[in-house]
């Protein structure tokens, strides 16, 4: 009956006015929104980190691990399916940084976005990987076969075209764009014969016994960059102490993983939904494959890239001009890295050594 009676209201109510109550429930409902996507409980600021489960991006979810609890900057890590996805969520504003695939940043920014690359991710973690009953043993194996890259705006596309244009089997291999979580299993139903991805998805083809290893991606192309990370200029702008942080979390938490393989392998399995033994097995195998230490983005690297998406038709220009910035990743204190909790929390004397000797502008954020 209550309800009912309440009803009756509501209709009584003149129609500008019923317009205006719609209007300002309308923008309660998007200011509440608003603060919950940008704090959690106890008001603390959060950081939306957007990435998917390789190797490259293990800091996302080591800086979410580490900032769950407690006060202060929250990183939070959230999970996606697909790059293409990502980007458009970075371009939505829905997440304030992307642990996106590096050719993709490119794209972006010649599509006119303000985005700007802060942080490379582990390098050296990629693999093409075969079906084993292929006994493929070098590129020309793969004749005819299809093989499968995360995107064609990927540095796994561009390294496959590269290497066929070398051994002249240009148009030769069938590429195809699959989600890195689907490649295992369509190889093993027989839907691929290949493929060419960032770890741990090509190791769990090979340590089920499904594929072979054909390349490893640091034997056809020194210290590729497979994802890096990317903000849009504003975030730089508004909050350059937070960007800050971010790079420089992310660029201690490689160094911190590279100490703690078992410790980071156990993390990154709980965020991942993959085994501990196979993250352990694609961060140890081979032995010291992984590179945690070349972080700082170079315009150089990302020029070269640029020129090779142009040189195959994936974009139509080489200019990646205002796309690199270094000056975060150049200044990361790297010093007194124990555990965990010491990723984001420096000890003070030591911030404040680093800080003088860098630069006497950067201002030491309170919640070191």
């Amino acid at each position: 009956m209550q309800f009912r009676e309440i009803g009756r209201k509501i209709l009584k109510i003149p129609l500008p006015w019923g317009i205006g109550i719609l209007a300002l429930a309308w923008l309660v409902f998007i200011s509440s929104l608003h603060y919950w996507l940008n704090f959690d409980h106890g008001n603390r600021r959060v950081v939306k980190m957007g990435y998917m489960p390789v190797i490259t991006n293990l800091a996302a979810p080591i800086l979410d691990y580490a900032t769950r609890n407690g006060n202060g900057l929250r990183f939070e890590a959230l999970k996606f399916s697909s790059f293409a996805d990502m980007g458009e969520a970075l371009r939505n504003d829905q997440i304030q940084a992307a642990f996106m695939i590096a050719p993709l940043s490119v794209v972006l920014r010649q599509q006119g976005e303000d985005v700007k690359i802060i942080y490379i991710g582990n390098r050296h973690e990629s693999t093409l990987v075969a079906r084993k009953e292929l006994n493929a043993e070098k590129l020309s194996d793969l004749r005819g076969k299809t093989l499968a890259v995360p995107m064609r705006y990927s540095g796994h596309n561009l390294s496959i075209l590269q290497m066929m244009e070398k051994n002249a089997l240009a148009g030769q291999i069938h590429i195809v764009e699959m989600n890195p979580p689907d490649m295992a299993s369509a190889l093993a139903v027989g839907s691929l014969d290949a493929y060419y991805v960032g770890e741990p998805f090509a190791a769990q083809a090979v340590k089920n016994g499904d594929a072979e290893v054909l390349y490893y991606v640091e034997e056809v192309w020194k210290h590729f960059i497979c994802n890096l990370v990317l903000v849009r200029g504003a975030f730089i702008e508004n909050d350059p102490d937070i960007v800050k942080k971010l790079v420089q979390g992310a660029a201690r938490s490689g160094l911190w993983a590279e100490k703690n393989v078992r410790k980071a392998a156990k993390i990154a399995s709980d965020y991942w939904n993959q085994p501990v033994e196979l993250v352990e097995y694609a961060l140890t195998t081979p032995e010291n494959r992984i590179a945690y230490n070349q972080f700082i983005p170079k315009e150089e690297e990302m020029q070269y890239m640029a020129e090779l998406m142009a040189h195959f038709g994936l974009t139509e220009k080489e200019d990646i001009r205002g796309l690199v910035e270094d000056k975060f990743a150049k200044e990361a204190n790297l010093e007194k890295i124990t555990d965990v909790e010491s990723i984001l929390h420096i000890p003070r004397s030591v911030f404040e050594k680093s800080c003088r000797t860098v630069s006497t502008q950067i201002k030491v954020s309170q919640n070191f």
